[in-house]
């Protein structure tokens, strides 16, 4: 019998328009109904919200408002599609899938799960430094090389901890702290040994990852965390203020840095501060959230909306007999 999902919700007199106008459409056009209630699952109200009451047959979708005419058509189309493709729909008794069930929790909690892992990748470089200081140095060295695919990892655009500063900038920054140089006494233009440079009990020993992958994944982290609480119904923001907040900024200041090492063009670069790096590192990271995770929150409340349905279906069939 072919399937027709009514997404509605309580107090809502369209909703119970649309159940009399199927139900006086039975007879006519046999069919099983599946309602769903949008108010079970936030990201279903998020989805639908005032569209309510939303009808679902095969392909095709009716959303409020409609009429008996409208409703006929869509399920003689669907019928007839279905007809054509030598099929009446599902069964109604079809079991879900456990596959169903672990894609609909994914869906639910996608959010929690990007959290998790964006937050374990910003926090293990900051286990390097600790795991140097107590003197588990082969674990804290698996941590640096583990990590120089994301990093460049140049101590003077690190992060440092247990040591007598935070940070050792170049001398060009311009900054009030003791520069990379005089505290390390070696050269500003050793790129490569800046890299392989962790630190010592002094001056205390780096980050695995660098000012500004700190900030975009701190930035990602914090970003994602509020928008699992407040932001499920969150539009996303525009490209033009993406590309102007979280492009932009970071552009300017990584682009202009970057110009150091082209011999024709390298007057006109500068060196970044610990500061800079942080702000506009932290601005990419959350920019990136608010523009991409609405869009992904989209995606898994219409995943839900697909699979609950049969969930449901698969609940309200009655067992199979045995043998």
């Amino acid at each position: 019998m072919m399937r027709v999902t009514l997404y509605s919700k309580s107090d809502c007199p369209l909703c119970d328009e649309a159940r009399a106008a199927l139900d006086s459409l039975q007879g006519e056009i046999p069919h099983e109904r599946i309602e769903v209630d949008i108010e079970s699952d936030p990201s279903l109200l998020a989805l639908y919200g005032e569209a309510v009451p939303v009808v679902q047959v095969g392909p095709y979708t009716l959303r409020a408002p409609f009429t008996v005419v409208d409703l006929r058509v869509s399920l003689r189309a669907a019928e007839e599609r279905a007809r054509r493709m030598g099929k009446r729909g599902a069964p109604a008794g079809a079991r879900a899938s456990r596959l169903d069930r672990g894609l609909l929790f994914f869906a639910r909690h996608w959010a929690a799960f990007l959290n998790v892992l964006v937050f374990i990748f910003v926090a293990l470089p900051f286990a390097a430094p600790v795991l140097m200081e107590v003197g588990a140095t082969t674990p804290a060295t698996w941590i640096y090389v583990a990590y120089r695919p994301f990093c460049h990892q140049m101590a003077f655009r690190s992060w440092f901890l247990f040591g007598e500063q935070t940070a050792y900038p170049r001398q060009s920054a311009g900054t009030a702290l003791v520069p990379y140089g005089q505290a390390t006494g070696l050269d500003e233009n050793d790129y490569f040994g800046a890299r392989q440079f962790v630190g010592n009990e002094e001056l205390g020993y780096k980050v695995a990852f660098c000012q500004r992958d700190v900030a975009i994944y701190g930035g990602m982290f914090l970003a994602g965390f509020a928008f699992a609480l407040f932001g499920r119904r969150m539009k996303p923001i525009s490209t033009i203020a993406w590309l102007v907040l979280g492009i932009l900024p970071i552009a300017i200041d990584g682009g202009t840095q970057l110009l150091q090492g082209f011999p024709i063009v390298g007057a006109l670069g500068r060196e970044s501060t610990p500061l800079l790096r942080t702000i506009t590192g932290g601005l990419f990271g959350i920019m990136n959230v608010a523009f991409a995770y609405p869009y992904l929150q989209e995606s898994m409340s219409e995943t839900i909306a697909a699979i609950v349905p049969r969930l449901q279906a698969a609940q309200a069939s009655p067992p199979r007999p045995t043998a």
